[in-house]
């Protein structure tokens, strides 16, 4: 099978060395029944992976089911995928089939595997060595004849090492690996991608596609797309809706963009460049710590704004300097309350504490400030965070911001 001709029937743009190759695997490996993992970065479109394996496969006339394991809450993800049977808790009215059941002779998509819980991780396991599951509540074995095509954007080495992922598991999904690679190592398909979903949405909001001049084309190939494809598209919808005109110059396009230093910050993604020894496992919440970083960013400015204006007020010549802000918003041990500036008649505003923060207080920090935005809604706090709603839970119950 021509790749070209797989990549037009499955919508992939891209002509990168590392996705040709990932598309080749999944070709290769569909008529077998082995399992597989792809990995790779949020956003770099790994779901179109398992449908190509599974229309080129003997199994493209059963059912395809795609489950997404992070969002569905731990005390229902063992019903979803294994069923359960009547009274076997509360709100069990009937019998259920689970999606291991209904998706006999097809293809089930687990897409954020590393997500699920060490007790369903071991039912799976089960599955995997010989096609039999239990439903909750029931002693009956039951067989299931399916091929499982696994997918996550988790470092699985680190979640291994902290006891997060079975061993065993993850050998039995990894059977063959396929790696999705990111946007910013296809610098070429950033353009091509960026003209389609203009042309797209120019179609869907009838109106002329959006260009971008040169040096807008230096900015968006050099830019690190942490959101990879799905970020992309993002932005080019959002340019496309809002701005008049249609030539987009760099100086607009860096408006639609984070701040420049997020460029900065070191790739901390499954896949990418080693991370620090002494790295926490983030996994899918890296991006917590990425907000964080923006926030207090943004905090710094506005102090510092806050103190200009004060030195003004009171006469003082000339703004306050990074230097001279130093003195003011330092992330070391507090000063003698006596030693500290005195900010007298500011409403509405917090009052600054000096201290030294941990990666914990950073990310729980970062989870209340998303949760304010979003007036509560878990959902949409999220995908704010750009991490799972079972991940967004679990740290909700962990930092105790219920």
């Amino acid at each position: 099978m021509d790749i070209q001709n797989v990549k037009q029937r499955f919508g992939i743009i891209g002509n990168a060395p590392e996705l040709n190759r990932a598309i080749d695997v999944a070709v290769q490996v569909a008529p077998t029944d082995l399992s597989v993992l792809i990995t790779g970065e949020s956003g770099v479109g790994k779901e179109s992976f398992p449908q190509i394996i599974h229309q080129f496969s003997h199994r493209k006339h059963g059912p395809y089911i795609a489950v997404n394991c992070g969002a569905i809450p731990e005390g229902t993800i063992d019903s979803e995928l294994f069923g359960h049977e009547k009274g076997s808790f509360t709100g069990a009215l009937a019998d259920r089939k689970g999606y291991f059941e209904v998706a006999d002779g097809g293809t089930i998509f687990l897409d954020e595997v590393g997500e699920l819980p060490l007790s369903t991780q071991a039912r799976l396991l089960r599955v995997l060595e010989s096609g039999e599951f239990i439903r909750v509540g029931s002693s009956k074995t039951q067989k299931t004849n399916v091929r499982i095509v696994a997918a996550t954007n988790m470092n699985m080495g680190e979640a291994i090492q902290t006891n997060h992922f079975r061993e065993d598991l993850y050998y039995r999904l990894n059977t063959v690996p396929i790696s999705v690679p990111p946007l910013r190592d296809r610098p070429d398909d950033i353009l091509r991608l960026f003209r389609k979903f203009a042309a797209d949405f120019a179609e869907k909001y009838r109106m002329p596609a959006v260009q971008l001049t040169e040096d807008a084309k230096t900015v968006l190939t050099s830019y690190r797309w942490p959101g990879n494809i799905r970020q992309l598209k993002n932005i080019a919808e959002q340019i496309s809706i809002i701005e008049q005109q249609r030539d987009i110059s760099a100086n607009i396009l860096r408006s639609y963009l984070p701040d420049s230093s997020f460029e900065k910050i070191p790739a901390l993604y499954a896949g990418g460049p080693s991370r620090p020894a002494d790295s926490r496992s983030f996994a899918n919440e890296r991006e917590i710590l990425y907000q964080v970083l923006f926030d207090m960013k943004k905090d710094m400015n506005e102090l510092k704004l806050l103190v200009n204006d004060l030195m003004v007020k009171n006469g003082t010549e000339g703004p306050v300097s990074d230097k001279d802000f130093g003195n003011f918003a330092t992330f070391h041990a507090p000063e003698p309350a006596s030693h500290r500036p005195t900010v007298h008649n500011i409403e509405d505003t917090e009052e600054y504490v000096e201290e030294s923060f941990s990666l914990e207080d950073m990310e729980k920090e970062a989870i209340r400030k998303a949760l304010d935005r979003n007036s509560g809604k878990r959902k949409n706090a999220a995908s704010d965070l750009n991490i799972s709603e079972r991940t967004l839970y679990r740290k909700i119950k962990e930092y105790k911001l219920d």
